[in-house]
């Protein structure tokens, strides 16, 4: 039993990016934080944030970082355009390898980790999927505020668009009709998508807000039309 659990573990920490050899942590300067050390041996930890980590002493796993960001985390560039199929990749081998299952052996603060590991990687994960979230959570790390409703008031064509489309959607029960707005949305978000990106990519943070406060409002017309769509 013992064996094939060190056995579990190690195939774990080796999906985590364990090696076999591990630096010493180098020492801090006066008036530097505390490094930081296993919560179950005492052992120095290296100070580096990324994916969850095992002691390189008694190989216990360590508790989430309070804030951790959620591109180290899934090992991705701070980046609106990243690769989903990647970022889907890493989820699924993080979650195999941190899922509670793998834990109902070990002393009860694993197992609590290993829980809330498992929950922060999903929830870093559909961050990072959506352009909308993603997007919010970059200017977030970027020390930006996202903007409120109240900050597309100026643009008045594009409030015009939006009520028009509601409106259209409210009034519609015709089937040809929604998958038009549907398609309509679509390009829409597509558009705006393409816009959010270059904007990040120029570091342009406040036009990236002004476009994302307008993808929340297609957001809001998705979740209206496919409560539409739902036979009542």
């Amino acid at each position: 039993m013992q064996a094939a659990l060190r056995q579990r573990l190690c195939g774990a920490r080796r999906a985590l990016g364990g090696g076999s050899v591990v630096p010493r942590p180098r020492s801090l300067g006066p008036g530097s934080p505390a490094a930081p050390r296993c919560w179950s041996c005492g052992r120095g930890l290296p100070g580096a944030e990324g994916p969850p980590r095992f002691c390189p002493g008694c190989r216990a796993l360590q508790p989430p970082a309070p804030r951790p960001d959620l591109f180290r985390l899934l090992q991705c560039d701070r980046a609106f355009r990243i690769d989903t199929d990647l970022l889907r990749r890493r989820f699924r081998s993080l979650q195999r390898a941190l899922h509670p299952d793998r834990f109902g052996q070990r002393p009860p603060e694993e197992q609590r980790y290993s829980e809330q590991h498992s929950s922060l990687i999903n929830k870093a994960y559909q961050t990072l999927l959506h352009p909308l979230s993603r997007g919010l959570y970059l200017l977030e790390v970027n020390g930006v505020e996202p903007a409120q409703e109240t900050d597309c008031d100026a643009d008045s064509e594009f409030l015009m668009e939006i009520m028009e489309i509601n409106e259209k959607l409210a009034e519609s029960k015709n089937e040809a009709i929604l998958e038009e707005i549907e398609t309509l949305i679509k390009v829409k978000q597509e558009e705006l998508t393409k816009a959010v990106a270059a904007a990040f990519e120029q570091d342009d943070f406040q036009e990236a807000k002004k476009l994302l406060a307008k993808m929340k409002y297609f957001a809001n017309l998705e979740d209206k039309l496919k409560n539409k769509k739902i036979p009542s």
